[in-house]
């Protein structure tokens, strides 16, 4: 279904956007980031949050640890501080990139069970289909955010796949 490279380059998207969409949320204030905007976990701060819990989820599935404690419920609220929260999401980027330099072929065939939170139950997917939806569940909240960011008057990123420097091969 996909293979290492895709992982690769999709582990550098994120990296590029998320440093982009820090920069456009390092010159809100507090309040701004923490404003209701409508959006699904209604903030920059708690949808920015979301991603980096479910990060941290997806991450201990594939590498076989410990999942992060607390669930969706508390997935908001996981950093106090916006500080706190850029430093933690800089070190889950490093940790996704790390991972997806040294992805085998072999690692995306198969399938993973855990047991969610959120659905009380076990699950059993397609390793190589959870790896995309990781990185895709990641786009869809940052075009939230991005979405929050240019209504609150922030330059939001470019976020278009063709447009990431390439330090890196693509695919």
């Amino acid at each position: 279904m996909i293979n290492p490279g895709y992982a690769l380059t999709m582990a550098r998207y994120n990296a590029w956007q998320n440093r982009q969409m820090k920069a456009a949320m390092d010159d809100m204030s507090d309040e701004a980031l923490r404003a209701d905007r409508g959006a699904f976990f209604g903030s920059v701060m708690a949808t920015a949050n979301h991603i980096l819990w479910a990060d941290r989820m997806w991450m201990a599935r594939f590498q076989g640890q410990e999942p992060p404690e607390g669930g969706i419920e508390g997935s908001t609220t996981i950093t106090p501080t916006y500080s706190v929260w850029s430093a933690e999401r800089f070190r889950m980027d490093g940790r996704i990139l790390l991972w997806a330099e040294k992805l085998q072929a072999l690692e995306l065939v198969g399938d993973l069970t855990w047991y969610s939170g959120f659905m009380k139950q076990d699950v059993t997917r397609p390793v190589g289909a959870l790896v995309m939806h990781m990185f895709n569940h990641q786009t869809h909240h940052r075009g939230q955010i991005h979405a929050m960011l240019t209504a609150a008057g922030a330059k939001a990123p470019v976020s278009d796949l063709f447009f990431m420097p390439q330090d890196g091969p693509w695919l």
